[in-house]
């Protein structure tokens, strides 16, 4: 696999431990800042909110310019939006950081998809868009407990400094290794929009809020969870996270090695033990043993969707995938935003905190059943295309 894959990993590491760290220091930041914990949870869906808008608006904007020089945009974006945060003097003004920052994630993956993909030979495709996505899972193994760890003894501002230092290695990164692709031929507004006519398109996007909003579900409460129901202790959590990065990590390069071999049959075995392993929770979250053997379970059958849908999202958008790979990322932040809100519901209506368990597997069952009628649809396409020759072929082989 080419160095390029290694400084795009380096920036999905920054970029995947500043929208996560931020849970492990809301209690500093709210503090710091007088405001209530709800308020400073808008640190949160700030961002992921900025990642949903931020993809299009910026991938659009990029189109007349050179891959390379966008992702390198793109950094320097997330290192205004990051140092911008460390050093605010009001909650509102970490607030704008946060968004800032957001700006460039839905975009630099998106972008940074394509240049993997496009960096390897076609039936490597889906293992390099994961090994770039590594950067984000190793993040959740170490970025985000270590980044909690200096936020909670030398405080959040200094994360959020070193973070943005990330920032600064990644653009380096992407200037020294990144090869120089030219502008994308036929790049422009209309071609990147007509890729959304392709209702494949729209069936990935909507795959990608439901099967990997189904992890969110969980992992958004998972502190509530493990604490109450398993007997956990605070401090013990974070290691439970780890162990769920480090899930993460593992599906996602699994998911990108089989992907290449059976893109199809992938999702259709991932999401059907996702929806079951999210299920099989609501009874194994009630023990620390078991608890901890689900997590990392759940975090690998979760990520090893991401290489397949992304790969998907590009074979069907083929002609223009530059704002389809974008959109993508944003509709994972609005799969974890639906994800936790009806995690909330069935909680504050009082089905306790096991049951956005249930809701998990639900969306990750109705997931599987888009990726059952995306199968179809891509067969029957398949099936017209090759009529006209074998209707044409008859002819030929009746007269010889």
């Amino acid at each position: 696999m080419p160095l390029a894959l290694l400084a795009l990993a380096i920036g999905a590491f920054g970029i995947g431990t500043t929208e996560f760290v931020i849970m492990g220091v809301l209690p500093q930041v709210a503090g710091e800042f007088g405001v209530s914990i709800p308020a400073a949870g808008w640190l949160v869906s700030g961002y992921a909110l900025g990642v949903l808008i931020g993809a299009p608006i910026l991938t659009v904007l990029g189109t007349k310019v050179s891959r390379k020089k966008m992702l390198l945009f793109l950094m320097g974006v997330f290192i205004v939006g990051n140092a911008l945060s460390a050093a605010a003097p009001a909650f509102g003004v970490m607030l704008i950081g946060r968004i800032v920052a957001s700006f460039a994630h839905g975009a630099f993956f998106g972008i940074g998809s394509v240049v993997a993909a496009s960096l390897v030979a076609p039936a490597k495709k889906a293992s390099a868009i994961s090994l770039m996505f590594m950067g984000l899972t190793v993040a959740n193994i170490v970025g985000v407990p270590g980044g909690t760890y200096v936020g909670q003894v030398f405080g959040w501002r200094v994360t959020f400094g070193i973070v943005a230092l990330l920032g600064v290695v990644g653009l380096l990164g992407v200037a020294a290794l990144v090869p120089e692709q030219g502008e994308p031929e036929a790049a422009n507004i209309r071609t990147e929009f007509a890729a959304f006519r392709n209702v494949q398109v729209w069936l990935a996007m909507a795959m990608t809020v439901l099967g990997y909003g189904g992890v969110f579900a969980a992992i958004t409460y998972i502190a509530p969870m493990m604490t109450d129901v398993a007997g956990y202790s605070a401090g013990g959590v974070t290691w439970l996270l780890v162990l769920f990065g480090i899930g993460m990590f593992l599906g996602n390069l699994l998911g990108g090695k089989f992907a290449d071999k059976a893109l199809m049959p992938m999702l259709f075995v991932t999401l059907a033990a996702l929806s079951g392993t999210l299920l099989l929770f609501t009874a194994t979250a009630h023990s620390q043993v078991l608890a901890a053997i689900t997590l990392p379970v759940i975090g690998a059958l979760g990520f090893a969707t991401v290489p397949p849908l992304q790969k998907w999202i590009l074979d069907q958008a083929s002609a223009a995938p530059t704002l389809a790979s974008a959109a993508n990322i944003g509709a994972f932040n609005l799969g974890n935003a639906l994800a936790a809100w009806l995690g909330g519901v069935v909680i504050a209506a009082g089905f306790g905190y096991t049951s956005p368990n249930w809701v998990g597997a639900l969306l990750a069952a109705t997931a599987l059943l888009l990726s059952f009628l995306a199968a179809f649809l891509d067969r029957r396409t398949r099936a017209t295309a090759a009529a006209p020759a074998t209707e044409h072929a008859e002819p030929v082989i009746a007269q010889h």
